[in-house]
């Protein structure tokens, strides 16, 4: 299958104002920001984006101003909206409403404690109808994630994997015909030498470009951003906003935590 996006995704910050309400126009502009330094998809209301502690009509409001700052897909950047809940039931409901914001695709991360994610992402596909839905693998935060042997038989239009596991990545890749995204800039160069469809990074926030050389196979961009990428992971997401605000000025307030 065609991958909805080659290249760096940016695992898009949410921005808060001082009352910790939503400031969807500053994320957009992030955003906008963001695609005019080479960053070829934008991810909203994922992991970085603190999702967790948005309601759905937030999540839409973001999808929806992303959407408008960026541009179309064919002269902008491609448009992911993230609507992976705690439960099916949850996800379902905000699936079915994300087509309507003009997102190209949607990106669910399975709940935690879900052994089996098969009947999830089937029901997600059925909601998204001709919406590519994207399966993302993060047992980290939502053990145990998706068994790569299942990944195969999943109504899902590819994969992110945040294990940040390089077997992992290998054994997917090997067993999975379907486009993969790294969500780790560690392994960002080994996905581009493995022909994985690029990575979805938080660490695209801060230095895109940089992560766009790195999967184009530059090293020297790698050694580069490794002290970014250390901060960030130092205190997540704390660090990444607050590098965020060091380059383009932007709200450090946090929801989580």
């Amino acid at each position: 299958m065609d991958p909805v996006f080659t290249g760096v995704g940016v695992a898009l910050v949410t921005l808060f104002d001082d009352h910790r309400a939503l400031d969807a126009d500053a994320t957009a502009g992030l955003a906008a920001q963001l695609v005019e330094l080479g960053a070829d998809a934008i991810v909203v209301a994922g992991t970085t984006g603190e999702a967790d502690a948005l309601d759905d009509d937030e999540r839409l409001r973001l999808f929806s101003a992303v959407r408008a700052a960026v541009g179309s897909a064919s002269d902008g950047a491609v448009v992911v909206g993230g609507t992976g809940a705690a439960s099916t039931h949850q996800a379902v409901a905000l699936t079915a409403r994300a087509p309507d914001t003009g997102v190209d695709a949607v990106i669910a991360r399975t709940p935690r404690g879900l052994a089996d994610p098969s009947g999830y992402y089937r029901e997600l596909a059925d909601a998204a109808g001709a919406t590519p839905v994207l399966a993302y693998h993060f047992p980290a935060v939502s053990p145990p994630g998706i068994p790569v042997e299942m990944l195969p038989g999943l109504p899902v239009a590819g994969c992110k994997d945040s294990s940040g596991d390089p077997t992992r990545l290998l054994a997917t890749i090997d067993s999975y015909a379907g486009p993969v995204w790294t969500g780790n800039p560690a392994l960002i160069h080994m996905a581009g030498a493995l022909g994985c469809a690029g990575g979805i990074l938080a660490l695209a926030n801060v230095a895109p470009e940089l992560c766009a050389a790195a999967f184009a196979g530059d090293a020297d961009a790698m050694r580069k951003f490794t002290p970014t990428h250390l901060a960030c992971e130092r205190d997540f997401p704390r660090g990444v906003k607050q590098l965020v605000a060091e380059r383009f000025g932007t709200s450090e307030v946090l929801r989580m935590g």
